[in-house]
């Protein structure tokens, strides 16, 4: 994942990008995203089905949208990023195009090609623009990063594919890896 190139990208650049193109923009560059594999795909839609029928059966207000769905985090800033899972809690924050804000909980499903930029970049970014709860899934290894980003502090914890995972903003969701399809 490279940056296109040193000009500054706008939000209306990323609304005219051709509907093949998966990319970000990340403070005014974009960032190229590469096709997602198959185990990507299967980690995703079990997470959707898992967090879908969870908020269903609660009656919630909360809404999960898997990728693509744009997320533009910052107002004054040319961020709009494509988190492979997004639980938005304020529907205010809904638009016809896009969330406007931080969802509530971002899954990222990293790619062989650059984990760093989920670990780091994007950490950063959920982190400063007031996400509660960040997931970083690892297929290659098995492994979860939690991330509770809640009143400015990194609370980290690291699970595998073998374990059942507390969900922090929720008080009695857990999902169970080992019961996951994958």
């Amino acid at each position: 994942m490279e940056a296109l190139s040193f000009r500054h990208y706008t939000e209306e650049d990323y609304d005219n990008l051709p509907e093949n193109v998966r990319a970000e923009l990340i403070d005014g560059q974009f960032y190229y995203m590469s096709a997602p594999s198959r185990i990507h795909q299967t980690i995703l839609s079990e997470l959707h089905i898992a967090i879908g029928t969870y908020i269903k059966s609660q009656g919630g207000s909360c809404r999960v949208y898997p990728a693509p769905f744009a997320v533009k985090l910052f107002e004054d800033r040319d961020t709009v990023v494509a988190p492979d899972i997004s639980v938005i809690c304020d529907r205010d924050k809904l638009t016809d195009k896009r969330c406007s804000g931080a969802p509530d909980w971002i899954i990222e499903i990293i790619s062989p090609s650059n984990p760093g930029h989920d670990y780091i970049r994007k950490l950063n970014l959920y982190a400063d623009a007031g996400a509660r709860e960040y997931w970083i899934v690892d297929p290659m290894v098995k492994e979860v990063a939690v991330y509770h980003l809640e009143k400015g502090s990194f609370r980290a914890k690291a699970y595998t594919f073998q374990d059942r995972i507390a969900v922090n903003i929720y008080d009695d969701f857990q999902i169970d890896f080992q019961e996951l399809d994958l």
